[in-house]
């Protein structure tokens, strides 16, 4: 008889379940909620003040009329289309293609784009269809996005880090890990980054290093998966081009989403490759053609009326962004400069622990990069958020190779100018105290 208090263990699940780096999310929520009054600098998450909601529901609108007009159909047609199981790779490719063009200078047709579920769904279709094989490794810039590493580990597949500090991907380091795997019989198959202001460094890749990155990525044989949330958020000088706006034989797979430029729950991101893949019978199809066959059986489609609300306000907005997202951009400027000002503040040049403490200065994204003198762990992030008032995030939880222990991110994206001051204040103090 089975005891319904105590149901039967469930033996054979995944053994990813078990990864800590799974539970990393979990653990930085249940600190938030047990110290609710605490100031946190670890959410990535975009400011709610510029979330227009309205306007882009509004713009459903438009988009339908526009349709309707170029289909030469009636809009109830398009209206019920909305509300049906729509086309697996999305119903936005023309108007991403322009918008790409426009704001990225990456000129690829519609039929080189899949719309996903968020760009993580993006990830999972790669990862699914380029590594096949218990000898495939995934290379990844380390530290990195843990989302890219967890599904990575759901799905079996062999991640091997390659350094990546102040000026992106080690180039160096990503030829001599590529060359030792093949020695050992692997096969890595692609190399993901982030070059626009990564996740979790805050760092960006050098025009130079971008074309070398290309390059390498010839010469072994790689795909480069270009993951860009943060591209748009510029603070000094201009924007550099993207890699794929650089590739010119389709080995850039780019990873887009509007989470950050528009709102999260339109849990709209796109997959862009020009590249085309030979079956074992030697047919040839687009990348994106396969991969339609794997979504098909993942999340079916997209929300096509989610899809509306981006394709109308792309319509709205001549398929550029870059205007309409100026003011979070101003506001996210501000965050970082209030940041920085508040650690010289707390720490100046003439202070002894400055020897000891350093930081970064991202020219874009939402986050930095603090150095500690000294570790730190679940205990000592449990005990800043207790008696400092303050929630960050360890560096090593983004890590796949150890070196980072003495490192936290820092975000500034979300948070107020006052919460900034009197938040960097009280985690110096504190610091202070461990140091002494």
């Amino acid at each position: 008889m089975i005891d319904l208090a105590f149901p039967p263990a469930l033996s054979a699940v995944n053994p990813a379940l078990f990864d800590p780096q799974l539970a990393v999310m979990n653990f930085l929520n249940e600190v938030k909620l047990r110290y609710p009054e605490a100031i946190s600098f670890s959410a990535g998450r975009p400011a709610e003040a510029f979330f227009d909601v309205p306007t882009a529901m509004a713009a459903v609108t438009p988009f339908v009329t526009h349709e309707a007009q170029s289909r030469q159909v009636e809009p109830e047609l398009v209206w019920r289309e909305l509300g049906q199981y729509g086309r697996t790779n999305g119903i936005l490719g023309p108007y991403l293609a322009r918008h790409l063009a426009v704001d990225e200078n990456i000129h690829v047709k519609p039929e080189h784009i899949v719309v996903t579920n968020g760009c993580q769904e993006a990830m999972a279709l790669v990862l699914i269809a380029l590594l096949r094989g218990p000898d495939d490794v995934l290379l990844c810039a380390d530290p990195t996005y843990i989302g890219i590493t967890g599904l990575a580990a759901l799905l079996g597949i062999r991640v091997e880090p390659v350094r990546c500090g102040e000026q992106g991907l080690d180039l160096n380091d990503l030829v001599a890990v590529t060359l030792r795997l093949r020695r050992e019989g692997k096969q890595p198959r692609a190399v993901y980054v982030i070059p626009d202001y990564n996740n979790p460094l805050g760092c960006d890749m050098p025009l130079e290093n971008r074309q070398a990155l290309l390059d390498h990525a010839a010469d072994l044989d790689l795909r480069v998966i270009e993951d860009n949330p943060y591209g748009m958020f510029c603070y000094e000088g201009t924007s550099l081009p993207t890699l794929k706006s650089c590739d010119r034989d389709g080995r850039v797979l780019y990873l887009g989403t509007f989470s950050k430029t528009l709102f999260p729950s339109l849990r709209i991101g796109f997959l862009v490759s020009d590249a085309v893949v030979i079956g074992d019978d030697g047919k040839r199809e687009l990348f994106t053609g396969a991969l339609s066959k794997i979504k098909s059986l993942t999340t079916v489609n997209t929300s096509a009326l989610n899809q509306a609300m981006v394709g109308g306000l792309l319509l709205e907005n001549n398929f550029s962004l870059r205007e309409r997202i100026a003011p979070a951009r101003d506001f996210y400027r501000k965050n970082r400069d209030t940041m920085l000002r508040a650690l010289s503040r707390a720490l100046p040049n003439d202070d002894p622990l400055r020897r000891k403490v350093s930081w970064t200065r991202p020219k874009g994204g939402f986050f930095l990069t603090l150095t500690l003198p000294h570790p730190c762990d679940e205990a000592w992030l449990q005990s800043c958020a207790a008696e400092a008032g303050v929630i960050v995030v360890p560096m090593r939880y983004f890590a796949l190779a150890p070196g980072r222990e003495n490192q936290i991110r820092l975000s500034f994206c979300s948070n107020t100018t006052e919460e900034i001051e009197s938040g960097i204040a009280a985690l110096v103090q504190f610091i202070r105290q461990r140091a002494s």
